[in-house]
């Protein structure tokens, strides 16, 4: 949900400024660009320069800046722009009462006065700050504004009260953002099963029957799902590809039986299943102890049938919405409409190989979306996350009814 977020985070003069160093490398793992604006007052506790190292963006603190006999001004109104979200942790009793009241005395005030984005704000003080009339009027009045305040924790306070009013730790204050975020979001709630990638079914310890796929489609549903609100279970064959987004839990297997093992213990408490893997048809009968010698002009190799994973989770469906692919080339819509309707699925990605552009290891693809009550939505050549989008929006489209 953070991933390619644009995060201002502001930063008071509160004893648990010290947390934002750690609040800062959370955000940064989570794939969000992060910029920084601190009080002076916050410079007590946390030196800009640590921030700065941390975030790789220049911590401002002031309106103006001179240098060389220059005097540059720190825009915040161009930074309200930039900002997707906007965070001040820790918000002190002393910055949420001018938020508040629009008091606008430093660049902090300013930058959350032109904030167009969410705001979010996680109050540090003391137990009887914290629980004064004038606090709480002033919390109110910052949800009233649309404002999301995360909840300050429970315990020792630095005066040696204990009670609330401590901020939040870094790792509650990215769950909560999250969870705001995910929550408006299609797939909000959903559990999305995705197979991905090839199969290898081994001949002897060298060797294996395989095929071209790279696994780019399934990972590409995998990243959108999970931007769309999804908690995303993905299972992938052999592939060098990699995981961006944190809600994604990924299972790396081999051959089909490991894939279908896998995909029938994640099954029952998926809300949606997309098979986009390229599972191998057969596997040979016996695989060889040791590497098998040349010794002959020819070479002979029982092949028995693997499992059909879709088929026989399309089989079992109980509330889940059941998604296949078929690559084909050569009668493309009749050969997918039969798999709709021989495997139970609700919906089938249909690509071919004779498009340009599409299939295996490229990184566009052409796919038509055909449900099983046989309406046909074909797209255009698009980049794989822009047809991982388009498939995911068709999904919803009838999950959603």
């Amino acid at each position: 949900m953070l991933a390619s977020k644009r995060i201002l985070l502001g930063v008071t003069g509160g004893i648990a400024a010290y947390k934002t160093t750690f609040l800062t490398r959370l955000l940064i793992k989570a794939g969000a660009e992060v910029r920084i604006v601190m009080t002076e007052r916050a410079g007590d506790f946390v030196t800009p320069l640590t921030l700065a190292t941390l975030s790789k963006h220049e911590v401002l603190q002031s309106f103006t800046r001179e240098e060389e006999g220059r005097t540059d001004w720190n825009n915040h109104v161009e930074l309200g722009l930039w900002a997707d979200l906007m965070l001040i942790a820790p918000a002190t009793a002393n910055t949420l009462s001018k938020m508040a009241s629009g008091t606008c005395d430093n660049l902090l005030l300013a930058c959350y006065l032109s904030a167009k984005c969410p705001v979010f704000f996680a109050p540090a003080m003391d137990l009887d700050m914290y629980r004064h009339p004038s606090t709480v009027k002033t919390l109110e009045t910052l949800k009233g504004f649309g404002n999301q305040m995360i909840p300050p924790g429970e315990g020792e306070l630095a005066s040696g009260l204990h009670g609330a009013g401590r901020m939040a730790e870094p790792v509650e204050i990215i769950e909560f953002i999250k969870d705001v975020l995910r929550a408006g979001q299609p797939f909000s709630g959903k559990k999305v099963l995705i197979t991905a990638g090839p199969t290898y079914e081994a001949l002897d310890p060298v060797r294996f029957l395989g095929n071209f796929s790279s696994g780019k489609m399934g990972f590409a549903l995998a990243e959108a799902a999970a931007d769309m609100g999804a908690e995303v279970f993905l299972v992938s064959g052999p592939s060098h590809l990699q995981t961006v987004n944190p809600d994604i839990s990924l299972s790396r297997v081999q051959s089909a039986e490991q894939m279908h093992a896998r995909a029938l213990e994640l099954f029952p408490d998926m809300d949606v299943v997309i098979g986009a893997a390229a599972v191998a048809d057969y596997r040979p009968e016996n695989k060889a102890d040791q590497k098998i010698k040349k010794s002959g002009k020819t070479l002979e190799i029982k092949l028995v049938r693997n499992p059909d994973i879709i088929a026989s989770l399309g089989a079992q469906k109980d509330k889940q919405y059941v998604v296949g692919f078929a690559l084909e080339t050569e009668n493309e819509l009749e050969y997918a409409q039969r798999k709709l309707r021989e495997k139970h699925l609700d919906a089938i990605v249909l690509n071919s190989l004779n498009d340009l552009g599409a299939g295996f290891a490229s990184e566009t693809n052409k796919v038509t979306f055909i449900d099983k009550n046989s309406t046909i939505t074909p797209f255009e050549l698009k980049t794989k996350a822009e047809a991982a989008r388009d498939i995911l929006h068709e999904i919803h489209k009838r999950i959603s009814k």
